[in-house]
């Protein structure tokens, strides 16, 4: 039986701290015995949730006989990690313990030092504040879980589920992963990553920017065939001193500006209209369906049609039942 604990913090997110909980204990062998042993750890013998203490059984010692550890996010504003936390952490993975985030429990890791040098992940909304605080940790913000042997990372709180099941596989095969993710109500593995569920900005203007006027031009000709030389005519400029400016005032290049504009109508289309692939594609301005289908999944991880079945508006939805 593989020893796993859940570590439980101040201000931690409930769902981060009982999701692994349940995963892991709900497990099976094929003889229908445990296959993991689950505690609930943490510093005190109680912990400040949202709404609510949780009292626990176990201290960090815990942390010294597991085989996982499981670092739960906390809650934006969340105070200072205690040391001893930090030092448990360390200590356990000098002892070559398998340790996960869930979310923003990325943080953690981090500040323990746990993820320098290497890939990680965390709930897009934070991936950039986790770059800038800690910029030894290379950020992937588009994946649901990044996997450096013994220490992995997690995206938003739903992708704790697909750790756990990766995990899960690892220690004991697909067949009894295949199970638990039945017992879940998920699939074992998940089309596209986190990118498809990442809200594509447009990087902001300076206020009264001269590139104001242009840039709504270009919002209502989506569907046109603009080129840079168009851009840069329409804004009184040359083309390259047009590029200069727009790197400069929104940190991106004109064309890949246009492109994620276009991912964003097309976005809405496939949530909010019954239009065909084809139609979305022009009215998103990508010229083909096939161009559209590339350059859709480069940005969002994802094919237009799995995108549109996840996300497809409930009253668009029941139009059409």
């Amino acid at each position: 039986m593989y020893s796993l604990v859940v570590l439980a913090l101040d201000e931690a997110v409930a769902f981060d701290v009982t999701a692994p909980i349940e995963v892991f204990r709900r497990t099976r062998l094929p003889d229908g015995h445990a296959a993991y042993r689950v505690r609930v750890c943490a510093p005190g013998r109680s912990v400040r949730m949202e709404g609510f203490r949780l009292e626990t059984e176990w201290g960090l010692e815990a942390l010294e006989d597991a085989d996982t550890v499981m670092v739960p996010g906390r809650l934006e504003g969340a105070g200072a990690l205690p040391g001893e936390v930090l030092e448990a952490l360390r200590r356990a993975a000098a002892a070559g313990t398998r340790i996960a985030s869930v979310c923003t429990g990325a943080f953690v890791l981090a500040e323990a030092g746990l993820l320098d040098g290497l890939r990680a992940t965390t709930h897009w909304i934070a991936a950039d504040h986790l770059a800038r605080q800690y910029p030894k940790v290379r950020v992937e913000p588009d994946v649901l879980y990044v996997d450096n042997g013994q220490i992995l990372t997690s995206a938003g709180a739903a992708a704790s589920l697909d750790l756990c099941l990766h995990m899960i596989r690892q220690d004991l095969g697909s067949a009894v992963a295949a199970d638990a993710a039945r017992l879940s109500v998920m699939p074992l593995e998940r089309e596209g990553g986190q990118a498809q569920f990442i809200t594509h900005q447009l990087p902001p203007l300076p206020s009264g920017s001269a590139l104001e006027p242009l840039l709504a031009w270009l919002e209502s000709n989506l569907a046109s065939d603009v080129k840079l030389e168009d851009m840069a005519a329409r804004a009184g400029m040359s083309g390259r001193t047009f590029s200069r400016r727009f790197q400069e005032q929104t940190g991106t290049t004109p064309l890949q500006w246009l492109l994620r504009a276009r991912v964003r109508r097309a976005q809405f289309l496939l949530e909010n209209s019954e239009y065909g692939i084809e139609r979305v594609a022009s009215l998103a301005g990508f010229g083909s369906p096939t161009t559209f289908r590339d350059r859709f999944r480069r940005v969002v991880g994802t094919s237009p049609k799995a995108y549109r079945t996840a996300f497809r508006a409930n009253s668009v939805t029941s139009a059409t039942m």
